[in-house]
């Protein structure tokens, strides 16, 4: 059996599933649940400073994007950091940790950017033996508008800082958590690392708006007349979030920093995904809110199943196994050829492809032969874009073929080079590199 246990920055956990901070971590009541349905961790709803507890609205906090079978896609957040008071959350948490020991229990924070503030809750928060904390850099709505979570998180200069503070003030791992509004993740991630940062953790929610009333012409959700921008989540984000974290992975400065995978987990496959372009762990938050917190009981045993059928004995053997093929689209081999089959027994001749084809692509796909309703795809105009094998509903009815070296591309006239040539170099680039002789 594969050993899944996980060790994140010394912070050890059963595996390496974690929820996330949000609605799921804020009470013992939830983490107890989660720990007895399985999950290895938890990071606790953001706490904030002593003193009067934020407000949250008193009304729909959730907006919603959902597929044609009702499945839910993706969720917008209105809500805001913890509303209970503070110290009811440390009681809880040094309470939870005594009582599950062999659980990860790091502590989201979220205070205002002044060093003061974070020297005042980085010994209290230590003080409930939790395993470490992690800084909402994150979070687009509410908070970002007081100065702190998205709003620090978009400096680079204001994360190397607070990162600095809390890695002089306490004994914790830090691990900072990263928002995905920015246009380049990786100098958010070289600032943290700068500071000093034990992992970073990512993505946090996408600034959005899901819909929009058109009786009402209010953003969705609504409270009483009026909508704001709040943070998106779900299945929907796990692309962007698997490129970020692909980023920083393979980044020359941050190439090594540990990782925190999140962004639209649901399944062990998206974990193993994470896990395959460099997070060594992730945190769900989404799925557990859609289907419960037996959810991890699937994804611990697909994980499982899935590295011993391929032979992987720990999460070691799997962790980056996928960043050095994540390229620039400049080295991709501009010699490879493919072209599409289609299956005629698994082809339930529905059409789509054509349409696809015909409609939007490159004509290289048949809908008649010889009279009769017939989809074959005609390799001279078939440029291997892989169009026709995302829009049929038959899994693998249409797959993609690679042209051997040598094989005639009836497209081009040309047989196929075996030797590999990338954009760097082609004729076409005005900035070629010619290779030295």
């Amino acid at each position: 059996m594969a050993d899944i246990r996980n060790n994140f920055v010394g912070i050890k956990s059963p595996n390496p599933f974690w929820l996330a901070s949000a609605p799921p971590t804020d009470k013992a009541y939830n983490v107890i649940r989660a720990f007895k349905a399985g999950w290895g961790g938890v990071v606790w709803k953001t706490l904030g400073e002593e003193g009067p507890p934020v407000v949250n609205v008193n009304g729909p906090r959730y907006g919603a994007i959902w597929g044609a079978d009702r499945r839910l896609l993706g969720l917008n957040n209105i809500e805001l950091i913890t509303d209970r008071d503070l110290q009811v959350n440390l009681r809880e948490i040094k309470q939870v940790k005594k009582d599950w020991p062999d659980r990860a229990i790091v502590v989201s924070l979220m205070v205002p950017c002044v060093e003061e503030s974070w020297k005042a809750i980085l010994p209290v928060v230590e003080e409930t033996e939790a395993d470490g904390i992690e800084l909402n850099f994150g979070c687009p709505h509410g908070m970002s508008e007081r100065g702190m979570g998205a709003a620090v998180g978009q400096v680079p200069e204001y994360i190397e800082m607070v990162v600095r503070w809390c890695k002089a003030n306490t004994r914790m791992p830090v691990i900072t958590k990263l928002t995905p509004n920015i246009t380049d993740v990786r100098k958010p991630a070289r600032a943290a690392l700068s500071g000093g940062t034990d992992a970073v953790s990512l993505i946090n929610t996408i600034n959005s708006i899901t819909g929009v009333d058109l009786d009402s012409f209010a953003p969705q959700p609504t409270i009483d007349g009026k909508g704001s921008h709040g943070g998106y989540c779900g299945p929907a984000v796990k692309p962007i979030a698997m490129n970020m974290v692909a980023e920083i992975a393979r980044d020359p400065e941050t190439h090594g920093l540990p990782i925190s995978g999140i962004g639209g987990i649901t399944t062990w496959r998206d974990a193993a995904e994470f896990m395959a372009l460099g997070a060594g762990n992730v945190q769900v938050c989404t799925a557990a809110m859609t289907y419960g917190f037996k959810i991890v009981q699937e994804m611990i045993a697909g994980l499982e199943n899935w590295m011993d059928e391929k032979g992987h004995a720990t999460l070691d053997d799997i962790v980056g196994r996928a960043t050095p093929n994540v390229t620039d689209w400049q080295y991709l081999n501009l010699n490879y050829v493919a072209k599409a089959h289609i299956d005629q027994d698994a082809c339930i001749k529905c059409g789509r492809c054509h349409i696809a084809c015909e409609d939007t692509s490159h004509q290289a796909i048949t809908n008649m032969v010889d009279g009769v309703r017939h989809f074959e795809v005609i390799e001279a105009e078939c440029v291997g874009c892989n169009l026709c094998v995302n829009v049929c509903p038959v899994e693998n009815c249409i797959t993609m073929e690679p042209l051997a070296a040598g094989v005639m591309d009836q497209r081009t006239g040309k047989p196929v080079s075996p030797v590999y040539a990338n954009w760097t170099t082609h004729p076409n680039n005005p900035m070629a590199k010619v290779a030295a002789e």
